[in-house]
C-alpha cells in the first residue's frame, strides 16, 4: 500500500487521535476556551511537522507529548499574565497624582476648550510621548510646519490654563512664557 497525501493522512491521524487528545486536554485545563487553543495548537503542530508524526499507536503518544508541552506553555503564559495585572494593580493602588483635583479639572476644562487638532497634537506630545518628527509623520506634515503648530498649540494652551484661573507659574516659566506671547 502507498503512502498517503500529507492532507488525506493529517485528516486521518485527527478523525483518529481527537478525541483522545481531547480527554488527555480536558482533563488538564480550566476552560473550554483554554482547551480548544491546546488541541487547536497540538494539531496545528502535527501539520505543520506531519513527516515527524509517528506511524500506528506511536501517533497518540506523540500527540499526547506536543499536547503536554502546549499546555505548558499556556501555564507559563498564563503566569506571567497574572504576575503583570497583579505588578500593575500594585502600581496603580499606590499611584499619586501630584496635581489637584482642582488643578485636574481646571486642566481638562482648558484643553477641551482648545480644537481637536490642537488636542490631538499636545495629545500626541505629551501622552504619547511622541518626537516633533514622529508626530509630523503621524500627521503628514513637514518637521517645520509641525514645530510651528505645536508652539502655537501650547501657546493656545497656556492662554486657556490662565483663562481658567491656574496659576502657571508652578509649571515653570516656559508655560508663563508661553501665556504672555500676543499671537
Amino acid at each position: 500500500m502507498g503512502e498517503l497525501d500529507p492532507e488525506r493522512r493529517f485528516e486521518e491521524i485527527y478523525m483518529t487521535q481527537y478525541p483522545a487528545v481531547l480527554s488527555y486536554v480536558r482533563r488538564r485545563t480550566r476552560s473550554p476556551d483554554d482547551a480548544a487553543d491546546a488541541i487547536a495548537e497540538t494539531f496545528t503542530t502535527a501539520w505543520r511537522r506531519l513527516a515527524h508524526v509517528p506511524a500506528g499507536e506511536e501517533t497518540r503518544l506523540w500527540l499526547y507529548g506536543v499536547a503536554r508541552r502546549v499546555l505548558a506553555n499556556q501555564h507559563r503564559g498564563e503566569a506571567r499574565r497574572t504576575a503583570l495585572a497583579e505588578r500593575l494593580r500594585s502600581e496603580m493602588a499606590t499611584w499619586t497624582d501630584p496635581v489637584e483635583d482642582r488643578d485636574n479639572d481646571a486642566v481638562r476644562t482648558a484643553f477641551q476648550r482648545l480644537s481637536s487638532d490642537d488636542r490631538e497634537l499636545l495629545a500626541l506630545s505629551g501622552w504619547e510621548g511622541l518626537r516633533p518628527s514622529e508626530i509630523a509623520t503621524v500627521l503628514g506634515c513637514s518637521g517645520g510646519a509641525l514645530r510651528i503648530r505645536l508652539h502655537r498649540a501650547r501657546k493656545r494652551l497656556a492662554k486657556e490654563l490662565d483663562a481658567v484661573g491656574l496659576d502657571l507659574a508652578r509649571y515653570g516659566s516656559r508655560a508663563t512664557a508661553l501665556s504672555e506671547v500676543k499671537s
